[in-house]
């Protein structure tokens, strides 16, 4: 698949549904489509929402305070103040929260702006992302990238929907690798890259497709749960070799006790032998197998009919096919991410068909 050549517009797409940020898919479309790399179609569109966001008064946060006052703010440090005779001054010692723009979903986003402004080659971009983040500077915002920890503490609330596109596409800059790409017009080439980013949000967009398709039908979307193997007896110390189990995508109906186990691949779905031109890969099946079986005790033991999915991007002819093995079915089935943005759409969310 990294030979490949994925529109940008798809990617973008991909994106969207990886996000759970279907809704801005009519949003920006004159910047996927005039994008030649990447990094450029991420750059464009973080600029075009950071443009929009300070018209709107960027959010802000709060940030604990400690200072010595002539009157009371806040809460009053008793110790603080009795200690160092404070009162007898007409002081006290207060600790408060006060408003500021330096919170780490904006130190994220400036710091994604100048990483960009390092990876495009046109200068009107590159003088925009640089324009944008001293102007975070200037309100406050510090250039240091905000660590792990400080980013889960600052939660995203329903009514900071406006900021969710912004932290999105300032965290795609630094966890999706965007390469330097000499590809063609609105591709994203494949050799160093992009297989990297284009696997997770092909798993991430189908978990979500799934999700906003089949919840309101009464299933469970699961994604990336550990399995357990139905071990009965063990030799010592045999347990820390046995490989893990874990699924990416699991569908589960309770009311009509289905379940669907679906193990999605970023890569060609056939290879070949000395024997066969084209033969499924045998490993991805085993694997599929193994799966279900292990599983059987809290599936088919209760009355629950399960079935698995290998998942693959198109490389040729399309497929989708099943076979019934021992009261499982597997099915393999591809998507084609080559095709228009509506055709691509209309397969993303056409794989829950026949699921209801």
């Amino acid at each position: 698949m990294a030979s490949q050549k994925i529109p940008l517009r798809n990617i973008w797409l991909l994106f969207l549904y990886a996000a759970d940020l279907a809704r801005f898919k009519g949003q920006l479309s004159v910047e996927t489509e005039s994008a030649s790399d990447l990094p450029e179609l991420v750059a464009r569109l973080l600029v075009q929402v950071m443009q929009q966001r300070l018209r709107r008064n960027l959010s802000r946060g709060y940030q604990a305070r400690h200072a010595v006052l002539s009157r009371v703010r806040g809460r009053i440090d008793v110790l603080a103040t009795v200690s160092g005779q404070l009162l007898e001054r007409g002081l006290v010692a207060c600790r408060f929260e006060e408003h500021t723009m330096d919170t780490p979903r904006n130190r994220l986003v400036r710091a994604a702006l100048d990483q960009l402004a390092n990876r495009v080659s046109k200068p009107t971009l590159v003088h925009e992302c640089k324009a944008l983040s001293l102007q975070l500077g200037r309100i406050g915002v510090a250039a240091q990238k905000p660590s792990r920890a400080a980013m889960a503490s600052d939660q995203i609330s329903r009514n900071e929907a406006a900021d969710l596109l912004m932290v999105s596409l300032a965290k795609m800059v630094f966890e999706a690798l965007i390469p330097s790409e000499q590809a063609g017009q609105n591709y994203a080439s494949g050799v160093d890259v992009d297989v990297h980013l284009i696997r997770r949000l092909f798993e991430k967009a189908v978990a979500n497709a799934l999700r906003l398709q089949l919840h309101p039908l009464g299933w469970q979307v699961q994604h990336g749960r550990k399995l357990s193997w139905p071990i009965e007896h063990a030799s010592d110390g045999i347990l820390m070799y046995l490989p893990g189990m874990q699924t990416d995508i699991e569908l589960l109906h309770f009311a009509s006790k289905r379940k669907l186990l679906i193990d999605t691949k970023f890569n060609h779905i056939f290879t070949s032998t000395q024997y066969k031109e084209a033969m499924l890969r045998s490993g991805y099946l085993y694997q599929l197998y193994a799966y279900l079986r292990t599983q059987e005790a809290e599936t088919v033991g209760q009355g629950w009919r399960s079935e698995g999915m290998l998942l693959h991007p198109q490389c040729g002819p399309a497929l989708d096919a099943y076979v019934d093995m021992q009261g499982h079915r597997l099915r393999v089935k591809t998507i084609d991410l080559m095709g228009s943005a509506a055709e691509f759409e209309a397969q993303l969310l056409g794989l829950a068909e026949g699921f209801a």
